[in-house]
């Protein structure tokens, strides 16, 4: 960093490669990021329901939380991203999941039309509409048209998925164009927006670029962020799509040529081709970093540089509780925490926790008034009321039922102090086997008079739903299989909010000690669970002693406070792309 601006080079022209193989030889580049020439975020979620986007889980939630912090810290930050026309709620009927399909009209959130721009897809001319919504220092530039359909609709591999992929891509890099902005750096999150990358390459290549100088330019110029652990889990295209969705959108020869080797029995894998146009790689948490199972085409493992997620404080912490942080110089004016940060700790007490809860469930409350249980049933929480809660996406990896393997032992622990369990997440549309489980799950809940009363689904799991719990629940179940969670953010809210952090091992959660939290671990399953709900009784304790109540709190923000930090977050990304 350089009074406050980084570096990077923006090759004008062909005679410009010498003095940019001179800079990547220095270790860094050679231009400051300006407003014309932003760091450049590419996502094919975005969830930020405020500005009318609404995401399917924590990747649109990263990349919305992103760029709040980049206008906190003033960096020129442009992320794009589509703005699909449709959104999906969920309901429960009968005890099962119920989708219904809204229509959206961006001018209500205060987009303005930009223009359009086109693509060339199946012989046909594509017409986008391109829109931007401006923040201080950062912008949103989003692709629309009414057909986009929703997010994440059709199967992974479908024509209509790649559709989306490519129109992102290559209307995206033209919509940045039309702007009259050129990219100082393009964070590819996930291989669904590879083709920006290619979208840029091919423009250095039919401008008269060597193809392979364009190709170490675009790499030196591009980072890859992994947010998945398996390669193998990922979908696959054929040549014959790309014959009708990519290549018509390429103008170097060279570069079609190039992309053409790429395919294997005529299938290809984006994280391949990903891999081959960032040289810079990111997993987004230490142990996803290491563990992440992915290969280069020559067959070489990739390694990733952890930069773990983190969220912006501001929009997920309760506001008191913000206050205290700050005024007892936990946290800095960009919520980093400060150099003394654990010694300042010493100032949370059992009564502020106490009073800071207090107002966190009538935040709680506020809202569940509008968002009944599965039954249909309004909540209403008092203070002494403890709540356990489940609040992620419903997948398996992540055993939303593992609590209810026992209910037998479920129930005495909750009835023990009168204790509630809340389960908040979205079946994944076309999820039939998590579907199922969520019915059998409920159905094991009315079959127990206890539980009945005291474990709630509260279907259409949103951001408005997310913070609630964060801030007005006492403790958060977070139990996925060690190995599989690559970071995760919705633990971090937790932590930031006071509550107890009960989880495995994984993901984020493995950035700081075992000894950190609540810790869920075991040879097996049944290791597992039996932990589990010795944990379940011990917060259940803890919450009515003053000294373990403080003690378990403060160690839980003096391991995680700095992890969670967005500032954080961003300033390593930062560092990693312009080195000093």
């Amino acid at each position: 960093m350089d009074d406050g601006q980084y570096f990077y080079h923006p090759l004008e022209n062909i005679e410009d490669v010498e003095l940019f193989y001179e800079a990547v030889e220095r270790g860094h580049l050679t231009k400051a990021i300006s407003p014309d020439r932003p760091y450049t975020y590419w996502t094919i979620e975005l969830y930020d329901q405020k500005n009318g986007i609404r995401g399917g889980g924590g990747l649109g939630v990263l990349a919305a939380d992103t760029r709040r912090v980049a206008e906190k810290m003033n960096v020129p930050f442009a992320l794009i991203t589509p703005f699909y026309p449709y959104e999906t709620h969920q309901k429960i009927s009968s005890g099962q999941v119920q989708d219904d399909h809204i229509a959206i009209d961006y001018k209500k959130y205060g987009f303005k039309f930009v223009d359009t721009v086109n693509i060339k897809c199946c012989d046909t001319l594509c017409s986008l509409d391109v829109i931007e919504k401006r923040f201080g220092s950062t912008r949103i530039i989003a692709i629309t048209e009414p057909n986009f359909g929703e997010l994440y609709s059709g199967m992974s591999g479908s024509d209509h998925r790649l559709y989306q992929e490519v129109a992102l891509g290559f209307g995206g890099y033209a919509a940045l164009k039309l702007l009259g902005l050129k990219p100082a750096i393009m964070q590819l999150n996930e291989v669904a927006t590879f083709f920006a990358a290619l979208a840029r390459l091919d423009e250095l290549a039919r401008n008269g670029m060597d193809f392979y100088e364009a190709v170490v330019y675009t790499r030196k110029h591009t980072l890859y962020t992994n947010h998945t652990l398996v390669q193998a889990a990922e979908a696959e295209f054929s040549r014959e799509q790309f014959e009708r969705y990519v290549f018509p959108n390429l103008h170097s020869l060279a570069l079609k040529k190039w992309l053409s080797d790429k395919f294997t029995n005529d299938r290809i894998k984006l994280s391949s081709v990903t891999i081959e146009t960032a040289e810079l790689r990111s997993g987004v948490s230490r142990l996803h970093a290491r563990v992440a199972n992915y290969k280069d085409v020559a067959g070489n493992k990739v390694k990733f540089k952890a930069i773990t997620n983190g969220i912006d404080m501001d929009t997920w912490v309760l506001p008191e509780t913000m206050e205290f942080y700050k005024d007892t110089g936990i946290v800095d004016d960009i919520n980093a925490p400060t150099i003394d940060y654990k010694d300042k700790l010493g100032n949370l007490t059992a009564e502020k926790v106490r009073e800071l809860k207090s107002i966190g469930r009538k935040k709680l409350n506020e809202i569940l008034k509008n968002r009944p249980d599965h039954k249909g049933k309004v909540l209403h929480f008092d203070d002494n009321d403890f709540i356990f809660d489940f609040k992620r996406r419903f997948v398996d990896y992540k055993r939303p039922e593992l609590p209810f393997r026992d209910p037998v032992r479920l129930r005495n622990i909750l009835e023990s102090r009168g204790a509630h369990y809340i389960l908040a997440g979205r079946v994944h549309a076309g999820d039939k086997t998590m579907s199922e489980k969520l019915h059998r799950l409920l159905n094991t809940i009315e079959a127990d008079d206890y539980l009945r009363d005291h474990v709630h689904y509260i279907a259409d799991y949103d951001e408005q739903l997310a913070y609630g719990l964060s801030v007005g629940a006492n403790a958060a179940i977070n139990v996925p299989i060690v190995g599989l969670e690559a970071c995760g953010t919705s633990w971090m809210k937790d932590v930031a909010n006071l509550n107890f952090l009960i989880s495995t091992h994984d993901g984020g959660v493995a950035d700081a000690s075992i000894n950190s939290y609540l810790n869920v671990s075991g040879a097996d399953e049944d290791e597992e669970l039996n932990m589990l709900y010795q944990r379940m009784e011990e917060a259940l304790v803890a919450n009515e002693n003053d000294f373990d109540l403080e003690y378990i709190l403060r160690q839980q923000l003096a391991a995680y406070l700095p992890v969670i930090s967005g500032a954080r977050m961003l300033q390593d990304y930062l560092d990693f792309l312009f080195p000093a």
